[in-house]
């Protein structure tokens, strides 16, 4: 492992990598204004869950295959583009806006929405190749050459970085929460979902003209 200076230099990366906005900040901070905190940390923890299954196909290998194999890293791209832009249809065709109590938006969501949030957030991640690129490039980085068995420092060094993000997707929720208790918000949260689904649109577009990574060999 790391020593406590590299140890902590990582960490600080994760924060600042997960206070990126992106489709992973979007879609938490689109299902906190919509019903509350609590589906904003749902689909953050459905988020992470999809990074934990990224993180042990890579060090099985599944995540290098996709690095080199154009064929592989092509159809995974094609299929997650396919569900951004899905989600972002869904949004920019939705109908009106949740209710105006945020309290009684969160209670419309019920347990079946939450669900269906959580495995919205899973599947976002899961389907998108970039994800299990960045772990290749990113974790190696921080494992010494000489190092006995990566593989295991691999995984746990992946496990931090997941366990790392959760106060920032509990901080991404808290900030939407608090953002969807302004009456300016609510009057606009129908918009709010249409510009949201615009920025799944795009994600999902840039993700299918994404090229495979260089140096890949056949399919």
């Amino acid at each position: 492992m790391p020593d406590l200076p590299h140890l902590l230099a990582f960490m600080a990366a994760g924060w600042l990598l997960n206070l990126t906005p992106g489709p992973d900040v979007l879609y938490i901070v689109a299902n906190s204004l919509r019903s509350g905190v609590r589906a904003g940390i749902v689909g953050g923890f459905g988020i992470l869950t999809g990074c934990f299954v990224h993180i042990f196909a890579a060090a099985v290998g599944v995540g290098t295959l996709l690095a080199t194999s154009a064929a592989a890293f092509t159809v995974l791209k094609y299929v997650g583009a396919a569900y951004l832009l899905y989600l972002g249809v869904r949004m920019v065709f939705s109908r009106a806006g949740p209710p105006a109590d945020l309290q009684e938006a969160a209670a419309a969501s019920g347990e079946r929405g939450l669900k269906d949030i959580f495995f919205g957030g899973f599947w976002t991640n899961v389907l998108n190749p970039k994800v299990a690129l960045f772990f290749l490039a990113f974790v190696p980085q921080f494992i010494a050459p000489g190092a006995d068995n990566k593989g295991l420092y691999f995984v746990l060094l992946g496990v931090l970085f997941n366990l790392n993000s959760i106060p920032v997707i509990v901080g991404w929720a808290a900030f939407a929460g608090w953002m969807a208790r302004k009456s300016a918000v609510q009057k606009g949260m129908h918009w709010l979902d249409r510009a949201a689904g615009v920025l799944f649109i795009g994600f999902g577009l840039k993700l299918a003209f994404t090229d495979a990574p260089a140096g890949r060999v056949g399919p």
